[in-house]
């Protein structure tokens, strides 16, 4: 008799049971789904060894991930197809508002429950049972909508489709690149690119939209080009900061926000050419990446000094740009520097040393001031030199103060600025005086870049390098100073560091512009 086969008999109990050991799920679930994939050759063999194939394949996705990120991308079309009625405003006229009301009555009164309820629905709006989330945006538009219609002095059609489309493609833009990764770099980027593009576009179809109406050419509309690319650029970073500093729901709060800068920004008119604004923009984002590739900054630390370098290179110029620029690099690198040693001494920046949005702007708040100051004193009638040492002295105070408490704090008895007496190292106006003059050395390094005349760009203080470079020096030693002894006297509970530095600045800006005064440097 022929031996007897033995007989496989496929359980799919059996196979359940298997895939549940290879791949148990967590009871947390990322973005990213995860995935089984089940070997039949692992489990069924025939008797000859030979691998017998149910039919098994790849488990599916997780049905608790799938669907959460999909709706946060139906949800993002939803607000960028509201934003776009922005781009259409001008072929309204005084009905432009329309569109956006009814959007707002649809969403906070028309739609209570059911599958796009559920869609479109935030966090916050399922327990009030109204979708304020998106309501509350279309609202916002039609708000500015109106300011952009009736008012005397209107906000222009651009600056509204600029401000509507950074904040609602770059939403768009971020769930998109949500749906591939979780990573916060690549969701801001997605952010940057596909908000930059949209507010780019938008204020194209406005422009379009009112020569239309008003039976314009299209010749002007293709010299504005590169105008919209900046504009749409300081759109988009100002609409992810703001998005970074509040709550990421509150797209109401940041496209009104957007729309003022968008409003202030073309009302300075800035010269901008195709080589230039391409140039700046390449420049700002390769720099900004490698501010946070390197950990010198927070990814909202970037976005903050991404936006300030781009202002400065496009409205001051590439004297500016080398200026500030200087000083990120330098006290950059300046907080990593032996920064072991000092976290143990417990002087180091906070954040491993990474520069937040904070600390930025209390360095570069008065110095942006003056830059735009820069920018408008063709409006306004003011001379220039004031805001060119204005801005030359706040850079030069944060750079020799940065030095000072970087460098400074890796050296052993500081002594208290008010009374000489020696202190703990890390105590608030405590000096030594090897910080002190690592602080006049980097004063000197920006009174060089800010007063020498480079070969094919003015610099940003003129009136003789020997001469204006020492006005710029004595400005950063003396706010220095000034941030030493307010360290000493006020800062702690009440008056924090920033608030330190952001007066600091403004004291090596205003000590600056009074000897220049009194010198005559123009």
């Amino acid at each position: 008799m022929p031996p007897s086969r033995r007989t496989v008999v496929f359980r799919p109990s059996a196979v359940r049971r298997r895939l549940s050991t290879v791949s148990r799920p967590s009871p947390s679930f990322d973005r990213q789904p995860s995935v089984a994939v089940f070997r039949p050759s692992a489990v069924f063999r025939s008797a000859a060894g030979r691998p017998r194939r149910p039919a098994v394949g790849r488990v599916k996705w997780s049905s608790r991930v799938l669907p959460s990120v999909y709706r946060r991308l139906r949800r993002a079309s939803v607000f960028a197809a509201v934003a776009a009625l922005a781009a259409f405003a001008p072929a309204l006229g005084t009905a432009a508002a329309v569109p956006f009301l009814a959007a707002a009555g649809t969403f906070l009164l028309g739609i209570r429950d059911g599958e796009w309820f559920e869609t479109l629905a935030l966090p916050g709006d399922r327990e009030e049972e109204r979708l304020y989330g998106v309501g509350a945006f279309s609202l916002s538009l039609a708000g500015l909508a109106l300011v952009a219609t009736f008012p005397p002095v209107p906000l222009p059609a651009g600056a509204f489709a600029a401000a509507a489309l950074a904040v609602g493609g770059g939403r768009l833009g971020r769930e998109l690149v949500g749906t591939r990764s979780d990573d916060e770099f690549r969701l801001v980027a997605g952010y940057l690119l596909a908000g930059g593009v949209a507010a780019a576009v938008g204020q194209v179809v406005s422009g379009a939209a009112a020569s239309l109406v008003g039976g314009g050419g299209g010749d002007a509309l293709a010299g504005a080009f590169p105008a919209f690319a900046f504009l749409g650029s300081v759109a988009v970073l100002t609409a992810a900061l703001v998005r970074s500093l509040v709550y990421a729901r509150d797209a109401h709060i940041t496209v009104v926000v957007v729309a003022l800068v968008a409003w202030g920004f073309t009302a300075l008119d800035p010269t901008v050419t195709p080589v230039g604004v391409v140039a700046a923009l390449a420049v700002t984002a390769a720099l900004g990446y490698a501010s946070y590739a390197l950990g010198a900054a927070s990814v909202p630390g970037m976005l903050t000094g991404v936006l300030l370098s781009l202002l400065t290179v496009v409205l001051g110029g590439v004297a500016w740009f080398l200026t500030l620029m200087a000083f990120y690099a330098v006290g950059g690198l300046a907080s990593k520097y032996r920064f072991d040693e000092k976290a143990d001494r417990g002087v180091a920046q906070e954040n491993q040393g990474a520069r937040g949005t904070g600390n930025v702007l209390a360095n570069s708040a008065v110095a942006l001031a003056a830059l735009l100051g820069y920018a408008a004193a063709p409006h306004v009638g003011v001379p220039e030199w004031i805001f060119r040492l204005a801005f030359a002295g706040a850079v030069a105070t944060a750079m020799a103060d940065t030095l000072s408490s970087e460098i400074g704090g890796l050296f052993d008895a500081p002594r208290l600025i008010t009374t000489l007496r020696p202190a703990e190292p890390g105590t608030d106006g405590a000096v030594t005086w090897q910080g002190e003059l690592a602080g006049l050395a980097g004063a000197a390094l920006i009174a060089s870049l800010a007063a020498v005349p480079l070969p094919v760009v003015d610099p940003v203080v003129g009136g003789g390098a020997l001469r204006a470079g020492g006005i710029v020096v004595l400005a950063g030693v003396f706010g220095m100073t000034v941030d030493s002894l307010l360290g000493a006297l006020v800062e702690g509970d009440r008056v924090g560091n920033q608030a330190v530095n952001f007066l600091a600045t403004l004291s090596g800006a205003a000590l600056a512009v009074g000897v220049g005064a009194g010198v005559a440097v123009g």
